[in-house]
């Protein structure tokens, strides 16, 4: 393999922050990175937000998933219409409900249905065999993390958070093999409840700057009493439902909104910090992917609490808001490799495991 095994794939990713779909298309073998190339966003409006939010927690069965599931399909059909030079489409879905050892993991739109209109294979459906196997099936883009250390030669260990609506980490050691040198879990809620907070309480989307979270105080009781729960202490790997600590917001029920901002920002960073303990080595860079990256607040927060320097994953030359759709293109070129797409280290599965299926039109 290498690059002239290469092909254009593009990837793309419906997060938890439920603010539309991300695109973009890599170069790529399945092991290597070898270029960057067209990105597009496609925003969800006002009204397919609320389909989407309708759905949220539910199964296959549930009342509200085939609608969400129309309004994911049109989004991405939609968002992918400019990618008609590539070979191979990632596709993630939308996560309606995430519970590992229990119902499994459900993430709404069908693969097969889009590889018909699109005209071309598409490689979703990634976490299902995971989760099957014993794995937590997330989260799934370190391997990508450890492509993409290798793309900034990095040499040394390196940690890459990503703050979405959720927030997970890879540790990463560059000097060994995938299986051995990636480690990986969900550190704790991040966006989500902020911008929940913001809805709730100011009718917007989310804090923009960290201005309302920088005019608060941090009620410290309230953060102690988050980072006592035992999800912290837990050896990873470890996955997360965006829900799972929704409990913050009641938390934060009878604190003034810039209070609140401050304390469920503080939770983000704390739960950060307490990430480093599972870490097998110091990092020598902590790099900051996903929406929370833009708060300076969180930014701040956590360069006061971590034992490295911290940055923003765009100073190194890479796009933090199109990394995850990046990753399910790099994802879709193992599954057609038949390559592994998780590891015991990142998600808990017994063996390393190649997930996904490929439709073709």
């Amino acid at each position: 393999m290498g690059k002239t095994d290469a092909k254009w794939i593009a990837g793309c990713m419906s997060g938890t922050s439920m603010d539309g779909v991300d695109v973009a298309a890599i170069l790529t073998d399945g092991l290597s990175v070898f270029d960057f190339g067209d990105t597009s966003f496609r925003p969800f409006s006002d009204a397919e937000r609320r389909t989407i939010q309708a759905a949220l927690g539910q199964w296959p069965d549930g009342a509200d998933v085939a609608a969400a599931s129309a309004v994911v399909e049109a989004a991405h059909l939609d968002a992918l219409a400019p990618f008609t030079h590539v070979d191979l489409v990632g596709f993630h879905g939308q996560t309606l409900a995430h519970d590992p050892g229990g119902k499994g993991t459900h993430q709404c739109g069908d693969g097969a249905k889009l590889a018909a209109a699109l005209g071309r294979p598409v490689a979703w459906d990634f976490r299902s065999n995971d989760v099957a196997l014993g794995g937590q099936g997330a989260p799934l883009a370190p391997v990508f993390h450890g492509a993409l250390a290798q793309w900034a030669g990095v040499d040394g260990p390196l940690a890459i958070l990503n703050l979405g609506g959720v927030g997970n980490v890879t540790f990463i050691d560059p000097s060994l093999p995938p299986q051995d040198g990636l480690v990986a879990f969900d550190t704790g809620p991040a966006n989500a409840p902020i911008d929940d907070l913001m809805t709730q309480r100011l009718g917007q989307r989310f804090d923009k700057d960290g201005a309302l979270a920088r005019c608060g105080q941090i009620d410290t009781l309230i953060v102690d009493r988050f980072v006592a729960d035992p999800f912290f202490d837990k050896t990873p790997p470890k996955s997360l439902d965006r829900n799972d600590f929704h409990a913050v917001l009641d938390a934060v029920a009878d604190l003034s909104d810039a209070d609140a901002a401050a304390t469920l920002v503080a939770m983000v960073v704390q739960s950060v910090a307490r990430a480093f303990d599972h870490f097998p080595q110091t990092p020598t860079a902590l790099w900051v992917t996903g929406g929370g990256r833009r708060n300076p607040v969180i930014m701040d927060g956590l360069a006061d609490v971590t034992p490295c320097p911290v940055m923003s994953i765009d100073d190194a030359g890479l796009d933090g808001d199109m990394l995850e759709a990046q990753a399910f293109a790099f994802l879709a070129a193992r599954v057609a490799k038949g390559l592994p797409t998780s590891f015991p280290k990142t998600t808990g599965v017994p063996a390393s495991v190649g997930g996904g299926i490929i439709s073709r039109p």
